[in-house]
């Protein structure tokens, strides 16, 4: 599959992070704990320069907690402070504050010693689209200011968004980069949401999540569907789970785009169980 997403508004977007950066103490990149590396948009880390940066693998919940783990070792520098966390929960946003706190020390240290107290952090929030920005921003804020959408490019304009705790958020749409280079990543994006489902063949890209589960999490196929046994056939595979699920049309044959769409959403949904499809000695 070959996919490329890079609507105009998410170049204005990436121009916007450009001239906003001025405007903040730190960033905040949001990123899927289950593709870190593929939600990773590459121009952040230029773009952002030396701004201090809290990396934020969202949707835990969702992902093997080990390898997420090994993914907050590999990515921690000094400026750099990574952190795993549930959006729709709050589970872990608690160490945002201390966690900035520490990033900003010199910044606040200066402040206090010119006698000021209340000290307002202000902080951009990125990522690519889908990873849960908004989410965040929603329960940071304790209240649904952020529009949240299921798909990806809900989130289009800048919003200053504050909080109760001395940090003020600049909300920014998601944005992908102009080329998706390598086929493992445009995969994995598109397995996780984060490209939409309108611009690609969703029955090859569920044929090609059985056949990426079939060799990470086989025991999860055939407990989920009711396998007895996996074929070495990614087609194979996914036509006997059509058939479990009845996804059955005329003379007994399969209904590849009901099956696919099953398929996609029960995987992005979690019902296959924690799946991590990056591991950080792997990339």
């Amino acid at each position: 599959m070959n996919i490329n997403w890079f609507p105009g508004h998410m170049a204005k977007t990436r121009r916007q992070i450009k001239e906003n950066l001025k405007l903040v103490d730190a960033v905040i990149e949001i990123r899927d704990s289950r593709i870190v590396s593929s939600s990773k948009n590459p121009d952040i880390e230029s773009i952002c320069e030396n701004k201090p940066r809290i990396i934020l693998l969202n949707k835990k919940d969702l992902s093997e907690q080990n390898i997420t783990n090994g993914w907050i070792n590999h990515l921690s520098k000094s400026n750099i402070k990574v952190l795993a966390v549930n959006s729709h929960t709050g589970e872990g946003l608690k160490k945002i504050k201390p966690t900035l706190n520490d990033l900003l020390k010199d910044k606040h240290d200066k402040l206090k010693s010119k006698g000021i107290v209340n000290i307002i952090d202000r902080v951009m929030v990125v990522g690519i689209p889908n990873v849960g920005k908004s989410s965040f921003i929603n329960k940071m804020a304790k209240n649904s200011i952020a529009k949240v959408g299921d798909r990806p490019g809900v989130t289009r304009s800048k919003q200053w968004i504050k909080t109760k705790i001395g940090i003020e958020l600049m909300d920014t749409p998601g944005v992908l980069w102009p080329k998706l280079n390598s086929s493992d990543v445009q995969l994995n994006l598109a397995f996780t949401g984060a490209i939409k489902d309108e611009i690609m063949d969703i029955e090859t890209l569920a044929l090609r999540l059985v056949e990426k589960l079939q060799d990470c999490y086989p025991d999860r196929l055939m407990e989920r569907y009711k396998l007895d046994e996996l074929s070495e056939s990614g087609l194979e595979n996914m036509e006997n789970i059509a058939r479990k699920r009845g996804a059955i049309i005329s003379r007994g044959e399969v209904d590849y785009n009901r099956i696919a769409v099953t398929l996609l959403d029960e995987f992005r949904g979690g019902k296959l169980g924690k799946v991590s499809l990056e591991r950080p000695d792997t990339v």
